[in-house]
């Protein structure tokens, strides 16, 4: 005979199968309502995050993209004062330069000024005497040793300024390759994207770096660096103008000086040609009086030769008249005649011989 099984357990009511059933589909819909609660908020943050991302993205390009103005800006102004800068030192090289050759160029005139006084000290006796001519020549030695010293003193600040100009533009450059450096570097950053192939994961990349500034310090920075630059290149036009003012200066003073030392050199010059040509005249005329001189002196020599052989003839005479026998040694008018004859001729050659000792 066949029998029933049940299966053992707990056997529920037909109410707790529809409680069941109730919570089972109470659960479900709570369950759903809090998945589209979730849903609903993360489209809301999704949207939200979306927006954040590509604002912030598109916000931090275009500051890219300013700073990459400004920097572009500072590297152009940069630029432009190493232009002037390279100018400056090019223009002030050149002056230099020409300050050297004109203070080389003032060796001539002293080595001519200096021969000219020693080469007149081969003067001799009354025309060894310090005149015009000597005063202005050590006048020019003075002036020439002047516009020297002032042109020395011109290239050593010359070349002291090229050196601040040096300094100057090595700031410049660094400051001007760093710009360069930051444009690639931004540009570098302005060009990647979600879909670059290089983007990935730094470590700590929020750090800021040893030695970072802030924006008013790299201004003031590049600013420095363009007005000391712009003072260097202040000061080395200065410079050139008075280099250039001075280079004019001495030519002039050496020029008027030079002008002066002709100017007594031809004056003297005249005074001796005038002194000579009076000289070449009293010589002439000396000559011609020495000429008459020995003229004279021949002739009193043949008229004492002539009054001596008067004397021998008187004394012949005198002498002999003094063998006259007895008392024919009269002192007669002859006797007379004869001692006056004898005195007269010795007088006049006693004036003939002081005459002729006074024209030797």
């Amino acid at each position: 005979m066949a029998t029933l099984s049940v299966k053992p357990g707990q056997r529920f009511t037909l109410p707790d199968w529809h409680i069941s059933s109730d919570l089972l589909s109470t659960n479900a819909e709570r369950q759903r309502s809090a998945s589209h609660q979730i849903r609903q908020e993360a489209r809301i943050l999704r949207n939200e995050t979306n927006n954040q991302t590509k604002w912030d993205e598109y916000d931090n390009r275009t500051r890219l993209n300013e700073r990459l103005d400004i920097v572009n800006r500072w590297k152009e102004t940069l630029d432009k004062c190493l232009t002037d800068m390279d100018t400056e030192i090019n223009n002030l090289t050149q002056m230099k330069e020409a300050a050297e050759h004109a203070l080389q160029a003032k060796n001539l005139p002293l080595d001519v000024a200096i021969e000219n006084l020693t080469y007149r000290e081969s003067r001799r006796a009354i025309d060894v005497v310090r005149d015009h001519v000597e005063e202005e020549l050590h006048k020019e030695v003075e002036v020439i040793d002047a516009t020297k010293k002032d042109l020395q003193q011109k290239v050593s600040e010359a070349f002291e300024q090229l050196c601040l100009l040096q300094e100057a533009r090595q700031q410049l450059n660094f400051d001007h390759r760093g710009k360069r450096e930051a444009l690639e570097i931004d540009q570098t950053c302005v060009s990647l994207s979600v879909n670059s192939p290089n983007i990935s994961y730094k470590v700590n990349p929020t750090r800021l770096p040893v030695g970072t500034i802030t924006p008013e310090q790299w201004d003031q920075f590049s600013q420095y660096n363009k007005d000391r630059a712009e003072r260097e290149m202040k000061a080395a036009t200065e410079l050139r103008e008075a280099i250039a003012l001075t280079i004019a200066q001495t030519d002039n003073e050496l020029e008027a000086q030079r002008v002066a030392t002709e100017f007594a050199f031809r004056k003297r010059i005249h005074e001796l040609e005038k002194a000579l040509d009076e000289l070449r005249w009293q010589e002439k005329n000396t000559l011609e009086e020495i000429a008459e001189m020995e003229e004279d002196i021949r002739r009193l020599e043949e008229d004492l030769q002539k009054k001596m052989a008067n004397l021998k003839l008187a004394h012949t005479r005198l002498e002999t008249r003094t063998y006259r026998p007895n008392m024919e040694l009269c002192r007669d008018q002859a006797q007379h005649g004869l001692t006056d004859e004898v005195h007269q001729l010795e007088g006049t050659i006693a004036a003939l011989k002081q005459k002729m000792a006074q024209s030797q």
